[in-house]
């Protein structure tokens, strides 16, 4: 992590209400950084970035990643050395509902944000966001590697693939003499306390813990890589950090846990199960859903081969961990403990600075 590199530095973060984003903002204070964040209100209630406090602590501004102009006067102001671009429309059964808003923010979301990057020249490392379904997903067993066709199927996954090709446009186009590293991360189901959006696993499973019901499961055998939330944050940091010291770094890189780590939606609710019931002593179970939905992906897998060997890195928490992490930290939440500092605790356990 090289966490003295943020100590200072100004950093802009779109999408900072959000889950991820809300984590990453904990953690680049945690770090000493100095954090901008451009961002619609929080999407839910309640939201891990209320129940932190974070507006309190950083330089926050609501805005949609839409307006072009708010956005300029923002990088104008604030004159960041790092941007990570975070904001999204993240829901693929949303993005069924409403897939012209999808489009608008994913993809005119990403042309906004970097015509702005190529408009401030403080800016020193740009990464931007996007998630393992940009792939053209043929169902097979093997991971998919940076090189593979970008072609996602439904409107969410689609428009991060234009997404991609937007920031490979922008730096062919304007960014080649420019002391400046531009990246993508693709990352894969992450994980952790926080969450309270719709149609994700853990979130679906504390709502039904909460309200003493049996969890409902849309597609019990689909297979995903899911990874704690701190396992993608700290690439992201790592990947910003490596190419402002050398923008020759700068690529697409896919982010997820080792194919041991890839299980069903299944596997990953009987586990909260286990753990909830050993924080709580609550027992909770879960059923099929039978009602029909969208086309979701059935399996998939990322090949994080080119990051391990470019960066040197490795996963640090397997997903029984990562899942245990989760309803401890909900239950914390249930009990009514500071959250904040509870947060903040698992990012140090996380880094190995626990007892700091």
């Amino acid at each position: 992590m090289e966490p003295t590199f943020f100590k200072g530095k100004k950093i802009l973060v779109t999408g900072h209400t959000g889950f991820k984003g809300s984590w990453i903002c904990e953690l680049l204070l945690h770090l000493g950084a100095e954090v901008t964040g451009y961002s619609l209100e929080p999407p839910t209630t309640p939201s891990l970035y209320q129940i932190c406090g974070l507006e309190r602590r950083l330089h926050s501004v609501y805005g949609d990643i839409r307006d072009l102009e708010k956005l300029r006067s923002v990088m104008r102001q604030t004159e960041p050395e790092l941007v990570l671009h975070m904001a999204a429309q993240p829901i693929v059964r949303e993005s069924y509902r409403s897939p012209v808003y999808t489009y608008d923010v994913n993809v005119m979301g990403t042309v906004h944000i970097l015509e702005c990057v190529r408009e401030c020249h403080s800016v020193r490392s740009f990464l931007n966001v996007t998630t393992d379904k940009v792939y053209l997903n043929r169902e097979w067993e093997w991971g998919y590697r940076e090189n593979e066709e970008l072609n996602g199927y439904d409107p969410y996954s689609n428009s991060k693939s234009c997404s991609e090709l937007v920031t490979c446009a922008y730096r062919n186009s304007f960014f080649r003499d420019r002391q400046l590293g531009i990246s993508t991360a693709r990352a894969g189901n992450v994980i952790g306390g926080g969450d309270f959006a719709a149609d994700r696993i853990i979130p679906d499973c504390y709502r039904a813990a909460a309200a003493h019901e049996a969890i409902e499961l849309r597609n019990p055998d689909s297979i995903r890589p899911y990874q704690h939330v701190m396992e993608p944050l700290t690439v992201y940091l790592m990947i910003l950090r490596r190419q402002y010291e050398d923008p020759g770094l700068a690529g697409s890189y896919n982010v997820g846990p080792d194919e041991g780590d890839c299980w069903c939606t299944r596997q990953m609710t009987e586990c909260f199960a286990r753990c909830w019931q050993e924080q709580t002593g609550e027992t909770l179970t879960w059923r099929a859903a039978h009602t029909a939905g969208p086309h979701e992906a059935n399996y998939l897998k990322l090949d994080c081969s080119k990051l391990k060997s470019t960066f040197g890195w490795q996963p640090r928490w397997r997903v029984e961990t990562a899942t245990l992490r989760a309803a401890q930290w909900y239950a914390a939440y249930q009990r009514g403990e500071d959250m904040q500092a509870y947060t903040l605790a698992q990012i140090c356990d996380f880094l190995g600075q626990t007892g700091e």
